[in-house]
C-alpha cells in the first residue's frame, strides 16, 4: 500500500476586493469625422486620454446644434442631444480638455452680456414707468363707480408687465431642477449642462434623496425632447414646449459609484441615456517632450462653433420654443442604422453579449442615429441629410459606449467603502515604498479620499479583512520609531 504524501500547507493569499475590470476598447478617433483634428490637438497638448477630449467636443458640438434640428431614427423623430459621462482619476487633465474647447462658448457668452446691458437698462426704465402707471390706475379705481371703468380701460391699454431680455447664458454647471427650468424658460430654449467637477452636481441638492427623482425625471424628458413641467410659486404650473439640453459631467470614479449604485438611475433610465467612458490613465507618461500644439485645428473649432451659436435659432417669438426641422436619413444610412440595430437586439437576447445591459443597448441605435446628426449638422447646419459614410461612424462611437456600459457594469454596483478600499490597495502596491504603513502616513500621504483619520481607519480595516494588510504588534519598531498600530503590506506572490 502506497504511503499518501502529504501536501504542505500554503496560505490562501489576500483576497480580491472587486471583479477586475477588463481594459477597454482603444477609443474609434476615425469615427469623430469633422471632429477630429480638434480632439487631437486637444489630446497633443494636454496629452490627456483621447476618450476626455473626444467627449468634451462631440457634447459641445451637441449643444450648438441641438436646436437646429430633430432627426430621423428608426422610431420615428428625435431630439439629437447627447448625454456624456466620462469617469477618470484627479489629475486626469479633464479641465484642460474641457477649457480650450469649451473657450468660444465662454467668449460668446460674455459677448452677448456685454450687448445686452443696454436692453437691461430699457427694461428696467419701462418697468419703472409701467409700475407707476399701474400704481395710478389703481388708485384712481378705488375713487368711485365712474372711474372704475376708466381705469379698468387704462390697465388694459397698460398692458402685462414688462418682461425682462432672455439670459444669454448657453451652460449652467451646478443647477436644481427648479434653476434649470427657470433658466430654459426665462433664457435660452438649448442649454448644456457641463461640469468638470461633475461630483458637485451628482453629490449637490438636485440629486440629494428627496430631489433626485425630480430631477431625473426632468432630464429624462429633456433627453427625450418632451414638454417640461415649470411649477411657479402663487402662480401654479405651466409646460416648457420646444426646450433641448445637452449634458457632459466629468467626474472621478469614487465619486461616482454611489450614484452608479443607486437602483433609481438604472430603474429610471437615466444612466442608459449617457454615453459612458472611463478611459486608461495617461498619468505617468506625460512627458513634455511629447506635447504637440495644433492651434489651426483648435481655432477652427472655435471659429465654427461662434459661427453655429450666432445663427438664430428656430423658435416661436412669444413662447421660445423651439421649432426645429427633421432631418433625414439617406437610404443607404438607414440601411447601415437597421443592420446595427438588428445586430445588437439580438445580441440582448439570453445569454447574449449584451443582455446583462438592456437599458443601454436598447437605446444605442438610436444614440447612433443622434450622433450621426451631430456629425453631419456640425459642419453644415442646413445639410440636406445624413450620408451611410457618417452612420458608420456614429454606429462605431455608439458601440464603442455601449461596450464601455458593459465593461463597467461591475463597478457601478459596488459600494463607495470597497471603491476607497481598492483605490488605497493600489495606491499601497504601486506608490508606496516601504513594507509597512501606518495609519497617518495613509491621512496625510495616502490618496485624497482617505484624508480623514475615521474614514481612513475604516479603509484600513476592509483592506485587513481581505488579507492586503497585516497588523504588527504594538511597539514594534517602523522607520525608527516604537509604533502603537502599524501594518504590514501582503503583497500578491507570483
Amino acid at each position: 500500500m502506497n504511503a499518501i504524501t502529504p501536501t504542505p500547507f500554503k496560505a490562501e493569499g489576500p483576497q480580491p476586493l472587486l471583479r477586475k475590470i477588463p481594459e477597454g476598447e482603444p477609443y474609434p478617433i476615425h469615427a469623430l469625422g469633422p471632429l477630429r483634428d480638434a480632439v487631437e490637438a486637444v489630446q497633443g497638448q494636454s496629452q490627456a486620454p483621447i476618450a476626455i477630449a473626444a467627449q468634451s467636443a462631440i457634447s459641445i458640438a451637441s449643444l450648438g446644434v441641438q436646436g437646429f434640428a430633430n432627426v430621423e431614427t428608426l422610431g420615428g423623430p428625435r431630439a439629437i442631444s447627447l448625454y456624456c459621462l466620462t469617469i477618470a482619476l484627479s489629475g486626469e487633465r479633464k479641465s484642460s480638455c474641457d477649457a480650450p474647447l469649451m473657450e468660444a462658448v465662454r467668449i460668446f457668452e460674455q459677448e452677448q452680456a456685454d450687448t445686452q446691458r443696454l436692453e437691461v437698462d430699457q427694461y428696467k426704465n419701462a418697468k419703472a414707468i409701467w409700475e407707476a402707471q399701474h400704481k395710478k390706475c389703481i388708485q384712481e379705481a378705488g375713487k368711485g363707480k365712474d372711474k372704475a371703468a376708466a381705469a379698468q380701460a387704462d390697465l388694459e391699454a397698460l398692458g402685462p408687465e414688462p418682461t425682462p431680455p432672455p439670459s444669454t447664458d448657453r451652460t449652467v454647471s451646478e443647477p436644481t431642477y427648479e434653476g434649470l427650468v427657470r433658466k430654459l424658460a426665462e433664457g435660452q430654449p438649448s442649454l448644456g449642462l457641463f461640469s468638470d467637477e461633475g461630483g458637485q452636481f451628482l453629490g449637490g441638492f438636485a440629486m440629494s434623496k428627496d430631489q433626485r427623482l425630480k430631477t431625473l425625471a426632468a432630464l429624462n424628458d429633456l433627453w427625450q425632447g418632451n414638454p417640461i413641467q415649470r411649477t411657479r410659486a402663487g402662480e401654479g404650473s405651466s409646460v416648457l414646449y420646444g426646450r433641448r439640453l445637452a449634458i457632459h459631467l466629468m467626474a472621478q470614479p469614487v465619486v461616482l459609484r454611489d450614484f452608479m449604485a443607486d437602483p433609481m438611475t438604472a430603474e429610471t433610465g437615466f444612466l442608459p441615456r449617457f454615453l459612458i467612458t472611463e478611459p486608461p490613465s495617461t498619468i505617468g507618461t506625460r512627458i513634455h517632450a511629447n506635447t504637440r500644439s495644433n492651434p489651426a485645428a483648435l481655432g477652427a473649432f472655435s471659429s465654427r462653433l461662434t459661427s453655429i451659436l450666432k445663427t438664430p435659432l428656430p423658435m416661436d417669438e412669444h413662447t421660445r420654443a423651439l421649432t426645429p426641422r427633421v432631418l433625414p436619413l439617406s437610404e443607404q444610412a438607414r440601411e447601415v442604422l437597421i443592420q446595427f440595430s438588428d445586430q445588437v437586439e439580438t445580441a440582448m437576447g439570453d445569454g447574449g453579449k449584451y443582455s446583462s445591459v438592456t437599458g443601454y443597448a436598447s437605446k444605442t441605435a438610436e444614440q447612433a442615429a443622434r450622433i450621426a446628426a451631430v456629425l453631419t449638422l456640425w459642419p453644415d447646419l442646413e445639410a440636406k441629410q445624413i450620408e451611410a459614410q457618417t452612420m458608420a461612424h456614429a454606429v462605431d462611437l455608439a458601440e464603442f459606449h455601449l461596450n464601455e456600459a458593459l465593461r463597467l457594469k461591475d463597478a457601478a454596483i459596488i459600494s463607495a467603502e470597497t471603491a476607497k478600499a481598492e483605490l488605497l490597495r493600489v495606491w499601497l502596491l504601486d506608490k508606496w515604498q516601504h513594507s509597512e504603513i501606518l495609519p497617518s502616513e495613509v491621512v496625510q500621504l495616502g490618496p485624497n479620499s482617505l484624508r480623514e483619520r475615521p474614514t481612513a481607519n475604516k479603509t484600513i480595516g476592509t483592506l485587513v479583512e481581505a488579507g492586503w494588510l497585516a497588523p504588527l504588534e504594538p511597539d514594534t519598531m517602523v522607520r525608527g520609531k516604537a509604533r502603537k498600530k502599524a501594518y504590514r503590506i501582503v503583497r500578491p506572490t507570483v
